[in-house]
């Protein structure tokens, strides 16, 4: 089943938690493994005057993480009635939209939300859709929702 993989980004926002719930659907159609990607930033601390700002991955920061990827998952398969799909949990440190690009190749779609709003600095994706949409290496499937967290914003 490895051969049919739906990459699906996750960043804690409802949008990717509806990506999510139309890949699922999509992943028992096509018999396809999903792989949760959620992307984050490494936090950056003083060290030293002399060495400036060094990478800082808390445990708790990447526990924080795990625990938001589970949760919208779960909340997923919820909605979608728990089905029999297969999912791989995966946590990458970087940019978004490199490494959802780099995850996706050999994949049979990438699937992503049409706007991110995580709830945690630097794992917001903002406009990855856009980003991903030029270089994407397979089909992406941008999941536009009724969704509206942000009352000021106009949908097109």
């Amino acid at each position: 089943m490895d051969n049919h993989r739906i990459i699906v980004g996750v960043e804690g926002s409802g949008y990717a938690r509806e990506a999510l719930i139309w890949a699922i659907k999509e992943a028992e159609i096509r018999k396809s493994l999903i792989e949760v990607v959620t992307v984050y930033s490494p936090t950056y601390a003083p060290a030293s005057p002399d060495l400036g700002y060094v990478p800082l991955d808390s445990y708790d920061l990447l526990t924080e993480i795990e625990n938001m990827q589970s949760d919208v998952i779960e909340s997923a398969l919820a909605a979608s009635n728990n089905p029999d799909v297969e999912i791989r949990r995966t946590l990458l440190k970087g940019r978004a939209a490199d490494m959802l690009l780099k995850v996706a190749k050999g994949a049979d779609l990438l699937v992503v939300g049409n706007r991110g709003r995580g709830g945690f600095s630097g794992l917001r994706l903002g406009s990855v859709s856009q980003s991903i949409s030029h270089h994407s290496p397979c089909p992406l499937v941008i999941v536009r929702t009724g969704l509206n967290e942000d009352p000021n914003s106009s949908d097109e």
